[in-house]
């Protein structure tokens, strides 16, 4: 079975928090209450976990949220 990966936003000074926001849910099926504590922890300690699956999974929402500027990675 695949491995469990972990999608990564991290904090940049470019983007505002309703852009992370709306990314967020769009992308990531984020509820909106998710989608702002997301965009807070990113903001005051630098990087957060949002979403976790499989590589081929996580894969399609970090190209989608590249698309939109946000810095993100699957680790």
């Amino acid at each position: 079975n695949e491995e469990l990966r972990v999608l990564i936003l991290y904090n940049d000074e470019v983007n505002t928090f309703d852009h992370v926001i709306s990314s967020l849910i769009q992308i990531c099926q984020h509820e909106s209450a998710q989608a702002e504590q997301c965009a807070f922890i990113t903001h005051y300690k630098g990087k957060c976990n949002v979403k976790s699956g499989s590589y081929n999974e996580l894969a399609p929402m970090k190209s989608a949220l590249l698309d939109r500027g946000l810095q993100v990675t699957i680790d």
